[in-house]
């Protein structure tokens, strides 16, 4: 099988990722000055018990910090709105608790979605701009402003737990943004630092597959030489803050520029022969564990071996032009639904099998302003109207007329796997029913 990485022009032409990661400072230890009077009888017999429970809870406290949870479970949605037809902010919190979706992504940090959030118990990843972030990396006061006019007025009522600075920028075409990028996500972690939240917000900024040479097989994948400038300042940031690195994983977009070399069952998870990695002897039965998998590869090669890999976007569209493999309904509920079941099983990758997986959805809405070809206004899992568009048995807002999978649909499948992984899977999902009680 071919590789399954897009060009370089491939992957440009979505620019919409995002997603959120950890920043935490290192703890600053601070010690008790102690004054140079000879201690009594009692002092003597204190001192020492004084120094000990010290000592001890020094020892309690990770000298990285406390990291925050900026990701609960391994099922996320990216809440985009390029449209002029979806619900109003309100009804979406009410579709995404509906749906039981905790963790969401939005791609700015419009205050009507912020007030909307309040007091919703679903984790929010808000976004700067491309458009901002020359100007933020400049000034450092900028950052402090962003901070207090999207921040401030709203947390911790809405519950926002990561910034993505940026979307994309590196492998784009403008090489001023990709200098800048650093710069602006450094000064909104020191600004978040001076209001202490640097360990309850994260700062993250989301990749292309368009930052990595090649990607096939998964062993082989490094970073652009072209990049690295940009990269390793970036990345040596995110491995002391405790940040992973963010990648958009889209086995669609490989799918569909060479569908005559890559079995699209390989993409849709469904059963084929898979690939070989022979110099680590590792096979992969689906190209989203590939591709996750080549991201750590490519880390590991650049000397963050530590770091983990998120996926920020990922999804299949339901239609699009006929010049566009694979688009259609069938394939966007195969795939949707065969991640989804991945993703709540909480299992890692070949290479990182003790690393859980964790991914955004592309997208909730189909959205009907967003330019380029068709595929890029159909990813919605629900249709501006709040009905169901890809059908995972979610509940819309309204009814829809494609009738709901059977309850039992996963119990079927499940015949021959094993009676250990059916309990597995079972109890997965009734950890994340119960999500908000």
């Amino acid at each position: 099988m071919r590789s399954s990485t897009l060009s370089r022009a491939e992957a440009d032409r979505r620019g919409h990722a995002l997603l959120l990661l950890p920043s935490s400072p290192s703890r600053r230890e601070t010690l008790a000055v102690m004054t140079r009077r000879r201690p009594g009888r009692h002092g003597r017999l204190l001192l020492p018990l004084m120094m000990t429970m010290m000592m001890l809870c020094l020892l309690a406290v990770p000298c990285h910090g406390k990291k925050m949870s900026s990701f609960v479970g391994t099922y996320g949605v990216n809440y985009g709105r390029i449209a002029d037809n979806l619900p109003p902010p309100a009804e979406v919190v009410k579709l995404l608790r509906m749906s039981r979706i905790k963790n969401v992504k939005i791609y700015d940090a419009d205050h009507t979605v912020l007030d909307a959030f309040r007091g919703s118990g679903l984790d929010l990843v808000i976004a700067i701009t491309n458009g901002e972030v020359k100007d933020i990396a400049a000034n450092p006061a900028k950052a402090m402003d962003w901070l207090n006019e999207n921040v401030q007025p709203y947390y911790p009522s809405t519950n926002i737990v990561g910034i993505t600075v940026g979307n994309e920028i590196l492998g784009g075409q403008d090489s001023g943004l990709a200098e800048a990028l650093v710069g602006a996500v450094v000064n909104i972690h020191d600004a978040l630092r001076m209001l202490r939240l640097a360990d309850k917000i994260e700062v993250t900024t989301p990749h292309s597959e368009a930052v990595f040479a090649n990607s096939y097989p998964p062993s082989a994948c490094v970073f652009r030489d072209d990049l690295m400038a940009y990269l390793k300042p970036l990345l040596d940031f995110f491995s002391k803050t405790g940040a992973p690195f963010y990648v958009n994983a889209y086995p669609f977009l490989a799918y569909m520029s060479d569908p005559e070399h890559i079995d699209v069952n390989y993409a849709l998870f469904k059963r084929n022969s898979g690939i070989y990695d022979q110099k680590t002897s590792l096979h992969y039965d689906n190209m989203f564990d590939a591709q996750v998998d080549a991201a750590y590869f490519a880390l590991e090669a650049a000397g963050y071996p530590e770091m983990e890999v998120r996926v920020a976007e990922t999804g299949w569209a339901s239609a699009g032009d006929a010049t566009e493999a694979g688009a259609n309904p069938d394939s966007a509920r195969t795939y949707n639904a065969n991640l989804r079941k991945r993703l709540l099983l909480r299992k890692g990758t070949p290479y990182r099998p003790k690393r859980a997986v964790k991914a955004y959805i592309f997208a909730l809405f189909n959205e009907n302003l967003k330019p380029g070809p068709s595929t890029e206004r159909h990813y919605g899992l629900f249709k501006p109207d709040g009905s169901v568009s890809i059908d995972l048995g979610f509940k819309g807002l309204v009814s829809s007329s494609s009738p709901s999978p059977s309850p039992l649909l996963p119990f079927k499948r499940a015949r021959g796997v094993g009676w250990v992984t059916l309990v597995q899977y079972s109890a997965t999902l009734l950890s994340c029913t119960f999500i908000f009680f």
